[in-house]
Order: structure tokens, then C-alpha cells, then sequence
């Protein structure tokens, strides 16, 4: 159910109040081993890094000097990722010592949803351009991680009538669903410490990486030097801590220089769909002159 909350309500503010400044992220990042992973530029540590950004130029757009998301009761608010986009990316080309630069906006969509852009360069070379769509949610009483209720925030007023035809929110909103016949499935039991987040939810980047263990089962092969070219989340749900997640492939085929598949997230408690993520992965040079592990 969708609730009209104020903007001074949700956001603490009121045009009454002078508005204040978040700090300013860096947008040059000199890449070391926390950034990187065997095979370039590491997507999890990006995805946390640029959902930490999306966070706070929501908190810049609403002149708050932190991303304090409150209700006019004190519930916390929170910016639920709906989809996640990745084109055209070129990650195993990033190095150890290498200055990341990243430019991002954010664009109001509509009083519920906001989406971020983030283009990414390394010595003025892109290398992958990612789009993050999220929607103000908040806990229903009791309801835990099963079931949260959306926001409309009054005063988000978005800059266009509707969002691109070709952008993650239009396709978030085409994206059904549709029963497949599973090829493989492979089931994982999230941990408390590493994959749930501050707010208590399975992190958004954790449905990535579940994906990633399944693919080293499903095509170890091509896992072993794989980098992402690109790949399109689409979110629909999220698990308490204790629940298992079972990984469905759906969709394999090889292309000229890796694989694409379709995964789809399961809550094994209630089969309910927590998530669908399309991926192209590519081949890269092995940096490390290994053997493939078989």
C-alpha cells in the first residue's frame, strides 16, 4: 500500500528550514586490492560503492547534511534498490593503481521512484556506465524482511512525464515475471555478518554474488577469467536472516567471447521470487597464468 507522506515529514526538513549540505563524495578513486577482484575491477565492491552514492545524492537532493530517512513517527525510511543496470562494461581493464573517476547524477522519476546514473572512466577511457533505480520503502509492523511498504514522497517532483523507453525504469516497470523450466538450481544460506546489511535486509549486491557462486557451478570454465559486460537486475523481494535462497538457471547460451544466462532468485521458505538477473559475461586474459580448476 502506498503511503503520501510530506517532504518535510519524511525528508525532516521544511522549505522553513535552511538547507543543508551533504558531503561531498571523491569522484577519483585510486583502485587497490579492496577495489579489485582476481579478474579487474571488482563488481561488488563497485555496486556497495556507487549504492553508497545514490544514497547520499538523495540526501544532497533533499538538503540534509546526512541520508537520515525518517517518517514524522521516526520510522526509518530507506531507498530500496528496484533494478540495477550495468552496460557496457570493461572492468577486467582496470589495474591495481589506477584512478577511478566517477560521474553521477539523480533524477527524480516520480514521487516514489528515483533513479542514479553513473558513468565510470579510467585516464579519460570509459569502461562502464551503471544505472540504479530505488523506491522509498519502509518496515510494515511485523511484517520483517517479507514485506515493506511503499512511500510516494510529496515534493519529489520529477523533471520529465515519463522515464526513457530505453532506461532501467521503464524496463523495470515491462519486466513480468514468467514461469520457465529450470535448467539447473542451486541453493545458499546467506550469512548474518556478510551478506545482509545495516538495515537488516540481504543486500542489494548479495543477489549478484549468489548469482556469481551459482555461475562457478553451472560454467566453472568460463567463471574462472569472467568479467561482467552486462546485466540487468530486476528485484521483487528479499529474505529474513536464517532463509535460504535457492538460485535457478533458466536461460545458457555461449557467445562469441563468453556466456549469457538468466538466473532467478527464490526464497526457499515460500518459493516466493525475490529477484531475476540477466547477465553477459565475457572471457577475459588470464592474469594469473592459471590452469582451469576442474
Amino acid at each position: 500500500m502506498n503511503k503520501i507522506v510530506r517532504l518535510e515529514d519524511i525528508f525532516g526538513c521544511s522549505a522553513a528550514k535552511p538547507k543543508l549540505s551533504a558531503p561531498k563524495l571523491p569522484d577519483r578513486i585510486a583502485l587497490g586490492m579492496p577495489h579489485l577482484s582476481a579478474n579487474g575491477l571488482s563488481e561488488g565492491w563497485l555496486l556497495k560503492e556507487l549504492g553508497h552514492r545514490h544514497w547520499f545524492l538523495l540526501a544532497e537532493a533533499a538538503g540534509m547534511a546526512v541520508p537520515d530517512f525518517r517518517t514524522a513517527s521516526g520510522e526509518p525510511v530507506y531507498a530500496a534498490f528496484r533494478a540495477v543496470s550495468l552496460s557496457g562494461c570493461d572492468l577486467a581493464s582496470a589495474c591495481e593503481n589506477d584512478v577511478l573517476t566517477l560521474s553521477s547524477s539523480l533524477e527524480p522519476l516520480s514521487r516514489t521512484q528515483v533513479s542514479s546514473r553513473h558513468r565510470l572512466t579510467i585516464a579519460g577511457r570509459p569502461i562502464g556506465t551503471i544505472e540504479l533505480l530505488s523506491t522509498f520503502v519502509k518496515r510494515d509492523v511485523g511484517g520483517g524482511n517479507h514485506t515493506v511498504a511503499r512511500i510516494a514522497v510529496d515534493g519529489l517532483s520529477p523533471k520529465r512525464t515519463q522515464a526513457p523507453a530505453n532506461g532501467i525504469a521503464a524496463r523495470a516497470a515491462a519486466f513480468r515475471s514468467a514461469p520457465a523450466a529450470e535448467l539447473a538450481r542451486f541453493t545458499f544460506d546467506p550469512c548474518p555478518s556478510q551478506d545482509f546489511n545495516g538495515a537488516g535486509f540481504l543486500y542489494f549486491t548479495s543477489f549478484l554474488a549468489l548469482v556469481d557462486r551459482a555461475e562457478w557451478q553451472f560454467d566453472r570454465a568460463c567463471a574462472l577469467t569472467a568479467t561482467t559486460a552486462s546485466r540487468d537486475i530486476f528485484y521483487r523481494g528479499n529474505i529474513d536472516p536464517g532463509e535460504t535462497v535457492a538460485v535457478a538457471l533458466l536461460a545458457h547460451r555461449t557467445t562469441t567471447d563468453g556466456v549469457a544466462h538468466h538466473c532467478r532468485l527464490l526464497r526457499v521458505t515460500d518459493g516466493a521470487i525475490i529477484a531475476d538477473v540477466f547477465s553477459v559475461r565475457a572471457r577475459t586474459s588470464d592474469r594469473h597464468d592459471r590452469h582451469p580448476i576442474q
